[in-house]
């Protein structure tokens, strides 16, 4: 893949990840919750999920979605639901308080962040856009997706860091149980109100 390629895809994927959704709500709310590092299993588990959707797509399963437009609603629909779940989850999370314990609470784990890739329409979508617009055909094919696969990569990795850091910023904010308990219904509401965006 020519650097030029290379770049307007990371250009593309970077959009994708960098702005406010599902992903990132998360990150920001586990960051406040439980901080950097115990929110980095969460992050990983975004992007082994995203990851494997783009392997999927990229090897046959998103002919399907274009075949069949009842496997889009589908993921629409159990993408909306587990969307509302997590939603619920963030808030009515109980108060914590950032100092380490001998037995700290645990943020969501790394297979929830993965799962959320697999139901999520706009992640599948933007691996289609990927594959379609960025992959080579030929010989090249391959090489092709494996530099989608490191474009996808490098933004999920900073993207997710500067949400997952400023979640955890904001959690150093939070000192009383009633602020905490406003964050986290703002942030439930956030993750909720993203639903709509998939049905747009």
């Amino acid at each position: 893949m020519e650097l030029s390629l290379f770049l307007s895809l990371f250009g593309f994927l970077w959009v994708a990840a960098i702005t406010p959704g599902p992903n990132n709500m998360l990150l920001t709310t586990s960051g406040a919750n439980f901080g950097f590092v115990r929110t980095i299993p969460l992050m990983l588990g975004i992007m082994f999920g995203m990851q494997i959707m783009l392997l999927l797509i990229a090897f046959g399963v998103g002919n399907l979605i274009i075949l069949y437009p009842a496997l889009h609603l589908f993921l629409k629909i159990a993408g909306s639901a587990y969307l509302l779940w997590l939603a619920w989850k963030i808030t009515t999370a109980a108060y914590e308080s950032l100092e380490v314990k001998d037995h700290p609470e645990k943020t969501l784990p790394l297979w929830q962040g993965a799962v959320l890739q697999l139901v999520n329409p706009k992640a599948w979508l933007m691996s289609l856009g990927a594959v379609a617009s960025f992959s080579l055909s030929g010989k090249a094919y391959i090489t092709s997706i494996a530099g989608i696969s490191l474009a996808m990569f490098l933004v999920n990795l900073i993207a997710g860091c500067i949400w997952l850091a400023f979640g955890t910023v904001i959690g150093r904010w939070l000192h009383s149980p009633r602020a905490w308990r406003q964050f986290n219904i703002t942030m439930g509401l956030l993750t909720a109100l993203s639903v709509v965006l998939i049905w747009l």
